[in-house]
């Protein structure tokens, strides 16, 4: 993904787009915003390097590169069983299970998190405008907020399985 990304800035810049490549392709780490680019400090703060050696390359895609894994390919969308869905970045608990429902897309969907657990920013990549979703303790990427979801929040917070881990009730 990074040799793309060189590609299509050198690209962009040989033809004088520089900064619309930059806001096509959003951040390449959580902790800076989608639509502004500032960088801000969270309580869990590691390295490229520790956050590439503590996570699969997938965990490290979604959660550090806003990615978004496959649809339907994470058993965390099937997960039925009572407990909490944490990040797998910092382990901070996002979601319990009775807020989960079946939207249908193909990711794990909840009305509602924890609280103080998620923040969102304005993700303004690849000429849409969308409600990032991410970890309040280390900024990790999560998903997307969406106003579409079943009662009583009529909230979707759709959210990658890789950037999840699930630990079920006693």
């Amino acid at each position: 993904m990074e040799s793309r990304r060189q590609f299509l800035t050198f690209a962009a810049t040989a033809l004088g787009l520089g900064p619309v490549v930059y806001w096509l392709s959003g951040p390449a780490v959580a902790n800076r915003t989608a639509s502004t680019g500032v960088t801000r400090a969270f309580p869990v703060e590691k390295s490229d390097a520790e956050w590439r050696a503590a996570l699969t390359a997938e965990q490290y895609y979604v959660l550090r590169g806003h990615g978004t894994e496959r649809p339907g390919g994470n058993a965390l969308n099937k997960e039925k069983r009572r407990g909490t869905f944490s990040c797998v970045g910092c382990g901070n608990p996002l979601f319990d299970s009775h807020t989960k429902y079946e939207s249908g897309t193909g990711w794990p969907s909840f009305y509602r998190p924890l609280d103080h657990a998620v923040a969102t920013t304005v993700d303004s990549s690849f000429f849409m405008v969308r409600t990032e979703v991410h970890c309040v303790r280390c900024g990790g990427h999560l998903g997307h907020l969406f106003d579409d979801g079943p009662r009583p929040t009529g909230l979707r917070y759709c959210m990658n399985g890789a950037a999840m881990t699930f630990r079920p009730e006693a």
